[in-house]
C-alpha cells in the first residue's frame, strides 16, 4: 500500500496502517488511559499546550482556507468535549483514534481501507469544486485549500475521502471493518508530550490489542515522501 505527502512543506504525517482489527473488541488498557487523560485534562491546557494546539491550526491555514469556528481541526472539537466530560465513545478503533488525538494534541483521520476502494492515497490541497458527504444526513464540507487525503484509482484520479476537520461518510469504520489506515497530522515541531513517532507508536500498541492477529505498521512522511507499507 502506497502513501504519499504531496501537501504544503509545513505539515508532517504520520500514517499507520492495521490489517485484522475488531472494532468491538474490548480494551481496558484504552479505557483506563481514557479516563486517565480526561482526569489529567481537568486542570485545562498548560500554555506550552495552548502554544502547541495554536501552531497546530496554524498548518491548514492555506490559501482560502481558514481554520477557524467549524473548520477548525477535530483534535480542538475532542479537546472540548474531553474538558467538558462527554468524551465520545464509538468502538474500540475509533476511541483509540480519538485517545492518541487527545493525547498528542493532534488531528487524526481514519479510513476503512476497503470502503476506499484503494491501495494508493495522497495527501495533497483540495481544489475547487472538491466536496465530500461527511454526515449520515447528507452534509457536505468543501475542500478547497483544505488539506485532504485521497483515494487514487487505476486510472490515477485521486479522490478526497479525509481531512483534519471532518472524514468522508463513505469511508468510515464499521463493525465490519477489517483493515484501517490513519493520518496524524502534525506541524513541523515537535509536540509538549513528545514526538509524532512516538504518538504513531502508540497507536500502534493500541491498535494491536484489538486481536491477536492485528498486525500494525507506521511511517513517518515529511513532504514530498512517499512510502510502502
Amino acid at each position: 500500500m502506497e502513501f504519499k505527502h504531496n501537501a504544503p512543506s509545513n505539515l508532517r504525517l504520520g500514517i499507520v496502517l492495521a490489517r485484522g482489527v475488531l472494532p468491538e473488541a474490548s480494551l481496558p488498557e484504552l479505557d483506563l488511559r481514557i479516563a486517565q487523560r480526561l482526569l489529567g485534562l481537568g486542570q485545562g491546557l498548560s500554555p506550552e499546550e495552548e502554544q502547541f494546539r495554536a501552531s497546530v491550526r496554524d498548518v491548514f491555514r492555506n490559501g482560502s482556507y481558514k481554520p477557524t469556528g467549524r473548520g477548525k481541526p477535530a483534535s480542538e472539537y475532542l479537546l472540548r468535549t474531553a474538558l467538558e466530560g462527554n468524551f465520545p465513545r464509538i468502538n474500540s478503533v475509533v476511541d483509540c483514534c480519538n485517545l492518541i488525538s487527545i493525547e498528542n494534541l493532534l488531528p487524526i483521520s481514519m479510513w476503512d481501507v476497503s470502503a476506499a476502494h484503494s491501495e494508493n492515497f495522497e495527501f495533497r490541497l483540495g481544489m475547487e469544486s472538491e466536496s465530500f458527504v461527511f454526515n449520515s444526513s447528507g452534509q457536505t464540507i468543501e475542500l478547497k485549500d483544505l488539506i485532504v487525503g485521497c483515494a487514487i484509482d487505476q486510472k490515477g484520479s485521486s479522490r478526497p475521502i479525509v481531512n483534519a476537520i471532518k472524514d468522508s461518510m463513505g469511508t468510515k469504520t464499521g463493525p465490519s471493518t477489517f483493515t484501517v489506515a490513519a493520518a496524524l497530522y502534525a506541524p513541523i515541531e515537535e509536540g509538549p508530550f513528545g514526538s509524532l513517532e512516538g504518538a504513531c507508536q502508540s497507536f500502534v500498541h493500541l491498535l494491536g490489542q484489538t486481536a491477536a492477529t492485528t498486525k500494525v505498521v507506521y511511517t513517518l512522511l515529511n513532504p514530498g515522501q512517499q512510502a510502502q507499507l
